[in-house]
């Protein structure tokens, strides 16, 4: 079987047709999240290590890590702020040390900048994913010798010199173009993880399609694991999480073994918290005075005001389940146990303690 081995200091993740469906958690990402990268100008990085923390609590098994901030004031002050070449390998280089100071999942270095791609690797402990490579030929001399000079698995992302094609059989002949220059520099294919580049199928009504398609065929013909953005299939769509609750185990039915998503639930805030329940105030509806925030919305069914794994984590599990690489079940039941109440430890159903009765 083939195996993509990706390790922290202390853990391993593996990524194989033989696992758990791998999750690669994306929330470390200051592209499109302008209050994170107004943060980080400020060296402030808490709301990284809370998103570690998230994920992995979440179920993540490698964290993904992604420099792509812009500094807009330090640009003001400092006109080397507006080259992402200076920017982020420094940026990388300190969001992995603050990470792995609180949580030892393995990494997955992500950026287009190669500098910044070389000082993950060197802030990185055990073996990192470098995310990623192209079939451009400019980006497969600079990437591929750093994946042969730190032996370490790389992401291969289905797109050249003439962009992504909305042809699967091109985006395939680029896949196999990718590892074949990987073997060249000595690289095996169990070490590239492709990723055929999923469409979004508001756009394209047969990107769901092809996505299966090429999947198998790069496992079948390639002997390669396979990775994905989850929530493009969605971009676009209502109901984003009723998308990607049915892509993600039909595309792990296909062969797909890993993906790289967001595992979080997002907490329900104060202001959606505070809407409801002038709402609810306007309708008539009492509550208890001391209600709290969490018992509230989970009344009206808002969700929680905690992060935790969200609906795609459970699709995923169910899947891993059917398909036999969650042996018994013992993952799947963990993830639905219910905490027991405060006063309720070790006892059976309806509250009994030593659960079932014996009949005289």
């Amino acid at each position: 079987m083939v195996r993509t081995v990706v390790e922290s200091k202390t853990k391993t993740a593996v990524i194989g047709f033989d696992q758990p469906f791998c999750v690669i958690g994306e929330r470390i990402n200051p592209t499109g999240r302008k209050i994170l990268s107004e943060e980080l100008e400020r060296g402030d990085f808490s709301r990284v290590e809370a998103d570690a923390l998230a994920q992995v609590m979440a179920g993540a098994s490698i964290l993904d890590i992604n420099s792509g901030a812009v500094f807009s004031n330090k640009m003001a002050e400092d006109p080397r702020y507006a080259d992402n070449n200076f920017v982020e390998p420094m940026l990388m280089t300190e969001l992995i040390q603050r990470v792995q100071a609180i949580t030892d999942c393995p990494l997955c270095i992500d950026s287009s900048v190669p500098g910044a791609l070389e000082n993950g690797l060197a802030a990185a402990e055990g073996r990192p994913l470098l995310n990623s490579v192209t079939g451009e030929e400019e980006r497969l001399e600079l990437v591929l010798p750093l994946v042969k000079k730190y032996n370490v698995p790389v992401v291969a992302i289905s797109n050249d010199d003439t962009g992504i094609s909305e042809d699967p059989d091109v985006r395939f002949a680029v896949a196999k173009k990718i590892v074949e220059r990987a073997a060249d520099f000595g690289i095996p294919a169990h070490d590239i993880v492709v990723d055929p580049l999923v469409m979004p199928i508001g756009a394209m009504s047969t990107a769901g399609l092809q996505v299966f398609t090429l999947v198998r065929r790069l496992r079948d013909e390639l002997g390669v694991n396979t990775t994905c953005g989850a929530s493009n299939i969605s971009f676009g769509l209502p109901n984003r999480h009723g998308i990607n609750n049915a892509f993600l185990p039909m595309a792990m039915a296909a062969g797909m073994t890993s993906a790289i998503m967001n595992p979080v639930a997002l907490p329900i805030g104060p202001k959606k918290i505070a809407e409801k329940r002038a709402e609810v105030e306007a309708a008539g509806i009492s509550l208890p005075e001391d209600m709290d925030d969490e018992a509230f919305v989970k009344m009206f069914g808002m969700g929680s005001t905690l992060a935790r794994a969200g609906k795609e984590m459970e699709a995923i599990r169910a899947a891993n389940f059917l398909t036999n690489n969650d042996p018994h079940g013992g993952n799947w039941i963990e993830f639905n146990r219910v905490a027991p109440k405060a006063g309720h430890e070790g006892r059976g159903r309806a509250g009994r303690t030593g659960g079932r009765r014996r009949r005289s």
